[in-house]
């Protein structure tokens, strides 16, 4: 099960990030929409997350020891709350 909070935010940048590049409604996400398929290039996927680092204030790429790419907007939003700041 995703964190609400947690995936309200990555989907509000996604769209975000989707108009600036795209200009154009962003895609519905599904927990099971393979991130390669979501209609970002490599640049548009770097500037989402870094503008997540930006409003969330962690970046779980860089904290995990671990090389590891989410596949799924699942996984993608797991990744963030594994590594998500404990309060």
């Amino acid at each position: 099960m995703l964190s609400k909070t947690l995936d309200s935010e990555i989907r509000r940048v996604f769209a975000d990030v989707w108009q600036t590049e795209n200009g154009t409604e962003p895609p519905e996400l599904t927990e099971d929409t393979v991130l390669l398929e979501s209609g970002l290039d490599s640049l548009g996927f770097a500037i989402f997350v870094s503008q997540l680092e930006e409003e969330l204030g962690y970046d779980p790429f860089t904290l995990s020891d671990d090389a590891f790419y989410p596949q799924t907007y699942r996984e993608f939003v797991a990744f963030y709350e594994k590594y998500k700041p404990q309060a």
